[in-house]
């Protein structure tokens, strides 16, 4: 039973590490919409490319996360990125510590 507690543990590791550095590129993106950078540049396509799908299926299932011109869906990816990082990576951690 140890190998699955290194596996659940393994896993929350590399999903807390995934959420951390995905928090920071929703959060760079949002600061670049501010400053209206080039389109054309490699960076803000590929900020783009990542953010954008998760934005816009926020968009289209929670209506609420545009209110006129306000746009809430990257606020909305940072709180649900928040809760799974307090909630879901330590009870994965807590599995994998509790089947060694």
């Amino acid at each position: 039973m140890f190998v699955f507690g290194h596996l659940f543990r393994a896993v929350a590791v590399i999903l807390d590490k995934t959420l951390y550095l995905y928090s920071w590129v929703v959060l760079v993106a949002v600061l670049l919409t501010w400053v209206s950078p080039d389109p054309s540049s490699p960076l803000v396509r590929l900020l783009r490319s990542v953010t954008e799908p998760v934005f816009d299926w926020v968009r289209r299932h929670l209506p609420f996360a545009q209110v006129g011109m306000l746009d809430l869906a990257p606020m909305l990816v940072l709180f649900t990125i928040w809760f799974l990082r307090l909630f879901l990576v330590p009870s994965l951690f807590d599995l994998g510590y509790r089947l060694q």
